[in-house]
């Protein structure tokens, strides 16, 4: 993709990811990896200096190792935000399964009951029918 960047295949590059907020709250984000934007100038700095400065090896070799590094963090960052946001939605929906399961489980007891309880009823009625029927 850098060297794509570089010959001028695109333009800009941006990334669309989840962004972990909490277990039960995560967000979209959409981000530009390149170009990367300079900085405002609105950072205070410490040393006001007028030099210029020498880059050992030089600029153009220095970006040139630098940016694919920046770029496979970037990435591994954005794998890291996406991969914890989908187990937190997992997480959020296998809460509201068992929950759900539960509720499911208690009903289903108190409708078997209900039934069990209607059986027995039914039995004892015909054998206390049968019993007045002999006398």
């Amino acid at each position: 993709l850098i060297e794509q960047f570089t010959k001028g295949t695109f333009d800009e590059l941006y990334v669309i990811y989840n962004e972990f907020k909490s277990a039960i709250q995560q967000r979209v984000i959409v981000e530009k990896l390149f170009p990367i934007d300079a900085l405002d100038g609105t950072a205070e700095t410490s040393v006001v200096s007028g030099g210029s400065y020498e880059y050992e090896p030089d600029e153009d070799e220095l970006l040139a190792a630098l940016l694919p590094k920046h770029f496979q963090i970037q990435a591994f960052r954005v794998l890291l935000e996406s991969s914890a946001a989908e187990q937190g939605a997992r997480m959020a929906a296998m809460d509201g399964a068992t929950r759900n399961a539960g509720e499911l489980i208690k009903k289903l007891t108190l409708y078997y009951n209900k039934t069990r309880q209607a059986a027995i009823t039914k039995e004892l009625m015909d054998i206390v029918g049968g019993a007045e029927a002999l006398k």
